[in-house]
């Protein structure tokens, strides 16, 4: 059995994707995903549960660096 050394990608804000703070599409880059896909599932997951979504991206904004 072989391991290979693979280092881990960086968990960043994107800085080329972004409307208002690249949260979604870091989020997009890390998980090889479309940006507005991910976008649509944040403003969905907004108004699921509240508001609390929001919260977690703004905490996210202030917590992840910029890549």
């Amino acid at each position: 059995m072989t391991f290979e050394n693979h280092t881990p990608r960086p968990f960043t804000r994107s800085t080329e994707d972004r409307k208002l703070a690249g949260v979604c599409g870091g989020i997009a880059e890390y998980s090889n995903l479309d940006a507005n896909l991910v976008r649509i599932l944040a403003v969905i997951a907004t108004v699921c549960t509240g508001g609390t979504a929001a919260l977690v991206y703004l905490a996210a904004w202030m917590l992840m660096p910029l890549g």
